[in-house]
């Protein structure tokens, strides 16, 4: 895996706002199953583009990983528990 950056106000943020540690986004990444999706939302667009995927931790939680590639490492930008809209989403254009 590509070395996986998390500053440290994201990192405080997932922690506080979403109980998400950074283990559990590292099992994200390697429990990956399908592709990473582009957030097209025209309030989203990024450059490098914004990408996301839905996978589970090893306890079994379902997150959302958001996430940029700037030189050749992954910046996240959030993780939190996926709701059914993008779960959905992920299951039908990800997968």
């Amino acid at each position: 895996m590509r070395t996986l950056i998390i500053c440290p106000n994201i990192l405080e943020k997932l922690k506080d706002k979403h109980q998400v540690t950074r283990r559990e986004v590292e099992q994200c990444f390697e429990n990956r199953c399908g592709v990473y999706l582009a957030d097209t939302r025209e309030d989203h667009q990024t450059d490098p583009p914004t990408l996301w995927f839905v996978s589970k931790t090893n306890s079994e939680r379902l997150l959302k990983i958001v996430f940029l590639v700037l030189h050749g490492n992954v910046h996240i930008k959030s993780a939190y528990e996926a709701n059914d809209c993008e779960i959905a989403i992920y299951d039908e254009l990800g997968k």
